[in-house]
């Protein structure tokens, strides 16, 4: 059916209209307020690629650290699992102490290095190094499959994967700020650090008990604290630095995971 209601050609269609009934007015913001981030989302001009959101941009960021993560976990795993099972390997780690404290050392010189030098690293040099590094502590835990049982140490590491996921989901989706935990929780590190320390030559079951289970406790919370940094840090750092970003925070949630396992181990550990 035809339209009869003439319009002259001549005659603005908006003239007559207020700013909330003029959507191109609205949209350009002649004279008129723009409704702010995250509620407007600008539309890309034909063949432009939108700019990714802070929340996007933070997600794939994560992707990576979990992936160099995971990587590394592996590595740990294979190395720690082929030397745990030499009697040759296991052999020369007992009789010789200077093994563990080389490789102690070596963990602290590489963890040092990653920390203070990763901004004129390169973000394969920095991959390289964390690598490295999760050989050297493959060789350091190694003795665990001399010490428990196979089946007790692939029940660990579940639990202790289970535990870490939930946690760092928790990390990545709160809205409540950790930073006020993380503080409390880097002064009881310390204080396990020292515990352990004292603990070598006091050699208190009592005492390790204790460390034990505060060290659950602490790295169940640095998990979701790390987590947490990791993302903050990604949606506001520009995209060029998300690769050194991956490896630091890949460093430090695999801590997280491995001091989790090796403290869960103490319970759930059976000896052969």
């Amino acid at each position: 059916m035809a339209d009869y209601n003439y319009r002259n050609p001549n005659e603005n269609p908006y003239k007559q209209q207020g700013p909330s009934q003029n959507p191109y007015r609205q949209q350009q913001g002649y004279g008129y307020p723009q409704t702010p981030p995250p509620y407007h989302q600008p539309q890309a001009a034909y063949g432009q690629t939108m700019p990714m959101s802070a929340d996007s941009t933070a997600a794939k960021a994560m992707k990576l650290v979990y992936l160099k993560m995971a990587i590394a976990l592996v590595v740990t795993g294979v190395v720690s699992y082929f030397c745990g099972t030499s009697v040759e390997y296991i052999t020369y780690f007992a009789t010789h102490s200077w093994v563990m404290w080389a490789l102690i050392i070596a963990q602290f010189g590489i963890v040092i290095g990653i920390g203070a030098g990763l901004n004129k690293l390169s973000t394969t040099a920095g991959t390289i190094l964390f690598y490295a590094y999760s050989v050297i502590m493959g060789l350091w835990v190694a003795p665990i499959f001399a010490v428990y049982t196979h089946t007790s140490i692939a029940k660990t590491f579940f639990i202790t994967a289970g535990t870490f996921g939930a946690m760092s989901v928790y990390g990545y989706t709160t809205k409540q700020d950790l930073s006020k935990f993380g503080k409390i929780l880097m002064m009881a590190l310390i204080g396990i650090i020292i515990a352990s320390i004292v603990n070598i030559f006091t050699k208190s079951s009592t005492l390790d008990w204790i460390i034990s289970i505060v060290g659950v406790l602490v790295f169940v919370g640095l998990t979701a604290w790390d987590t947490q940094k990791i993302k903050q840090l990604a949606m506001v750092i520009p995209a060029s630095e998300h690769g050194r970003l991956a490896t630091l925070g890949a460093l430090n949630l695999y801590l997280d995971f491995i001091n989790l396992f090796l403290f869960l181990l103490r319970f759930f550990g059976r000896r052969d």
